[in-house]
């Protein structure tokens, strides 16, 4: 359906990929990975045909219909929620208004050869216009309004009442509508709670029929939806005919047998050099000497490509806290409304975490979870209830909140230092690089920093810390794959008490030893794991 035929691409110096060939078959699901800055969202744009390669050729079918979700949603404004969806399909609704034309015509006296051809065009229009979805376009749009969590009370709100986060649902029910050929998704996951992820998963199981492309930082979602990897590193493209698991276990042993043709190919190269220095000033064996000179020239060397830089960290070692860490009882919290009055978000919670506690606390968007996590780092305190620390906790609390109070003129060394204010400068150094800041990068001021470089900021200034209870709202949201398994060992390393918020089913999955959920105001509390709770709850 779409080929990409010995594709280059560089912006400046920097070469992303060279000869590199890769299609995309109808109905084929393949997940795209690679580092940050490796080319992915260079390839998405490519086979979308909002950039052409500077060499080697995209082809794809002149009626094919792309929809490509990134994370630059554009400016929203002047619709509501519903309309902005439904504008995607500009060329159905123009098709709709076509077709009621063409029948309106037909109830006029013609002569049969003009009947006959507005009739061969009515049939065309009508077959196109169904399979684009055009009967059910208004229906469609609700449906994926309300699978991302924006419910039929929003459907008619102004977009520009939204904040970020919820623009990115609408962009994606945008996209999803359209019902495209092919389909790229640039992160979806990014914006959503665990309940939309899982309905967004199950829509392209279930219902998506075209291609899809997509790359994520959820392994489970991933896992679910791929058949397909294609990695894009070192200036190649590689396919991989497996999920990310898959995927994963593959490169291993591809570098593995890289590494050993490499090591035969140095040694074969080092006797043949031997043989050269021993004889090359004897005459007897001039042509043999020659002879290895120039097969030595020849050869292609094996480059083994350099490893994907990873977040590499171990706590710090914290004083023992006591064995109940936090305690409430009775605890509310209201937030209070611009209209005057107030909107109660929880009320009546109680309940117990204990030390060495890792729990998580869930519910669906809009329950209130992370103005729990925030009661409990005393940075908002509660409208009723007690809430009692233990003896010996010292915490620290991580939020999306949080990269918006670093200062901006700071450097990410003098950050970091700030928080470590009697360290030697080669101990924040070294925490720096753990975070993947070297060299000149610890010099690079918080202002121009991406979201994710922001996120590890804030992690290393947190983790930098004697801490024994850490309160992470969202940790994972802009680490890639690597780096949340990275984070997910040191966690379940560490010896202290864990309470978060993260829609990786994963991390849930491989952490968690109880689950505090978060309905309609109320909490539940289930004392086992996440698929304990799975059980339970659905039971």
């Amino acid at each position: 359906m779409i080929h990409l035929s010995n594709i280059t691409k560089q912006y400046g110096s920097q070469i992303l990929f060279q000869n590199a060939s890769f299609q995309i078959l109808p109905g084929s699901r393949a997940g795209l990975v690679g580092a940050n800055g490796s080319g992915k969202t260079t390839v998405f744009r490519l086979v979308s045909g909002e950039e052409q390669p500077d060499a080697g050729e995209v082809s794809r079918p002149n009626r094919l219909v792309i929809g490509y979700f990134s994370q630059d949603v554009g400016d929203m404004r002047g619709r509501s929620a519903l309309e902005e969806v439904m504008a995607v399909a500009q060329d159905v609704q123009r098709l709709g208004r076509e077709i009621a034309q063409m029948e309106a015509a037909m109830s006029e006296p013609m002569d049969d050869d003009a009947m006959a051809k507005l009739l061969e065009r009515y049939g065309d229009a009508t077959q196109e216009f169904e399979h684009r979805g055009g009967y059910d376009l208004e229906t469609r749009a609700q449906a994926m309004l309300t699978g991302l969590g924006i419910g039929p009370k929003d459907y008619n709100r102004p977009v520009e009442t939204f904040s970020g986060g919820w623009k990115m649902r609408i962009a994606l029910a945008r996209i999803l509508t359209l019902k495209p050929d092919v389909l790229l998704l640039d992160e979806p996951t990014n914006h959503l709670d665990v309940e939309s992820i899982i309905w967004l998963e199950e829509w392209l199981v279930s219902d998506f029929k075209g291609a899809l492309l997509m790359t994520t930082h959820d392994r489970d979602f991933m896992n679910r939806l791929c058949t397909r990897t294609i990695e894009v590193a070192n200036k190649a493209v590689i396919t991989y005919s497996g999920n990310y698991d898959f995927y994963e276990r593959e490169r291993d042993i591809r570098r593995e047998q890289l590494i050993a043709t490499a090591r035969r190919q140095q040694e074969a190269v080092a006797k043949d050099e031997e043989f050269i220095a021993r004889f090359a000033a004897r005459a007897s064996h001039a042509a043999q000497v020659q002879s290895r000179v120039k097969k030595i020239e020849k050869i292609e060397r094996v480059e083994i490509p350099p490893e994907q830089r990873v977040i590499r960290f171990e706590f710090n070692e914290a004083p023992r806290s006591g064995d109940e860490v936090v305690k409430f009882e009775g605890l509310a919290k209201a937030w209070p409304q611009e209209e005057g009055g107030s909107r109660s978000v929880f009320g009546g919670v109680s309940g117990l975490i204990r030390r060495q506690d890792k729990i998580a606390v869930l519910g669906v968007n809009g329950a209130g979870k992370s103005t729990f996590l925030k009661v409990l780092a005393q940075k908002t305190d509660p409208t009723s209830g007690v809430l009692t620390l233990g003896a010996g906790v010292s915490f620290g609390y991580f939020s999306q909140h949080a990269l918006d109070v670093l200062d901006p003129k700071q450097t990410v060394f003098e950050t970091v230092q700030a928080k470590l204010p009697m360290a030697p400068r080669g101990q924040i150094h070294n925490l720096c690089a753990a975070f993947l800041f070297q060299g000149d990068a610890v010099d690079k001021r918080v202002e121009v920093l991406s979201g994710g470089e922001k996120s590890r900021v804030v992690l290393a200034t947190l983790l930098a810390r004697p801490l024994n209870f850490l309160i992470l709202d969202e940790p994972t949201n802009h680490l890639d794959i690597q780096s949340r398994e990275i984070l997910l060992d040191a966690l379940r390393r560490y010896a202290g008490t864990v309470v978060l918020v993260s829609h990786d089913r994963h991390f849930l999955r491989s952490l968690v030893t109880r689950v505090f959920e978060l309905d309609h105001g109320h909490m539940r509390v289930y004392e086992g794991n996440y698929e304990y709770y799975l059980e339970k709850s659905r039971a």
